[in-house]
């Protein structure tokens, strides 16, 4: 039986993270009266992203004197509630984006239409998965995914850091880490690193960086903070323990895009395929914004920064469309098409 839709939004945003918060503040100004899909607790995907498993920020302006994650995202929230906007704690299980006013489902509350959506459900870190990770790293013990928003902290430096990871991910973390700390060491499960070239003769010239081949983390060692890290040679097998002030993994992430179910063109990384410098989405009146659209920055600011462009984006979109977009019947439209025949925005303003 085909799911009932209940009530009809103009702007939804999915997601709680900085993006997620600017787009509702600039959509709430704008009178779009938006609704937050904030999600459920889940260590897959916890509401409000990664900045709830930092300690503290240092680089966001405005806090000179710095700010948690979680106060940072609960100030970002309570400013987006300021203009209105409502907020449901509940995922986005499906979404329809075939037609027009598109379909969402709930997790499991009431499907629900809307003339415009906002994506912004961010990326999670991947993790060793190995004991005592997970507790150092929410604890703020040494334990982390971003060098560039924790390498800075004053009990990193000075100190022999650990990196984990091959690509150019672990390189680039690492070279940034030797601004701060004194040595880093980069394990790796290999011989070799699957980096570009020009990364790894970046990194193996570099008198503070010191390879650890064939080694792999077995469990981070610590109480309040990391101490030490039990490490296995994935050749001899041999076990043994290396004395470090920092671990920082370098593996990745993975956008949190599996609810779309192929309803957004994606790149080659998995991340939502946008037109060059803006936030438009192979389908029109969809939109995305932070770190699920972007591989490269991953930064709180520059998120917030996508969020602002996603909804003054989706706030001119609804402005052109005609009023038979609000009606119950649905358009004929096909569910994807490719993100190079997104109308720009120019395009657009000129249409009637």
């Amino acid at each position: 039986m085909e799911a009932q839709y209940g009530q009809r939004e103009t702007l939804v945003i999915v997601g709680s993270g900085p993006a997620a918060w600017t787009a509702a503040v600039y959509g709430a100004r704008a009178s779009l009266e938006p609704v937050v899909f904030e999600g459920e607790p889940a260590r897959e995907m916890i509401p409000g992203g990664q900045l709830m498993t930092t300690t503290e920020v240092e680089n966001f302006p405005g806090f000179p004197e710095g700010v948690t994650g979680p106060e940072l995202v609960e100030r970002m929230k309570a400013q987006a509630l300021r203009f209105g906007t409502r907020v449901v704690s509940e995922k986005i299980a499906e979404v329809d984006f075939g037609g027009r006013p598109f379909r969402l489902m709930p997790s499991y509350g009431t499907p629900l239409e809307a003339r415009a959506v906002i994506v912004a459900t961010g990326a999670r870190a991947n993790w060793l998965g190995v004991p005592g990770e997970e507790r150092l790293a929410q604890s703020g013990g040494g334990v982390s995914a971003c060098a560039v928003c924790d390498g800075a902290l004053p009990h990193y430096r000075g100190k022999t850091v650990a990196v984990v990871g091959g690509g150019d991910s672990a390189m680039e973390e690492s070279l940034y880490l030797t601004k701060f700390v004194g040595e880093v060491l980069l394990l790796h499960r290999r011989d070799e690193f699957r980096a570009s070239k020009v990364m790894v003769e970046r990194v193996l010239s570099h008198p503070k960086i010191r390879p650890v081949w064939n080694t792999r983390v077995l469990e981070v060692l610590g109480e309040d903070v990391i101490r030490a890290l039990l490490v296995e040679d994935t050749v001899t097998g041999e076990r043994r323990t290396l004395e470090v002030g920092g671990l920082f993994a370098a593996i990745g992430h993975t956008p949190n895009t599996a609810f779309l179910r192929d309803s957004l063109e994606l790149d080659p990384k998995g991340y939502i395929a946008v037109r060059s410098w803006r936030t438009a989405t192979s389908v029109e009146g969809v939109f995305a914004a932070g770190d699920v659209m972007d591989s490269y920055y991953r930064q709180a600011i520059t998120a917030a920064g996508t969020g602002a462009m996603a909804a003054l984006e989706a706030e001119r979109w609804l402005a052109h469309q005609d009023d038979e977009a609000t009606t119950p019947s649905r358009l004929a439209a096909s569910p994807r098409s490719p993100a190079s025949s997104i109308p720009k925005p120019e395009m657009m303003e000129s249409r009637t």
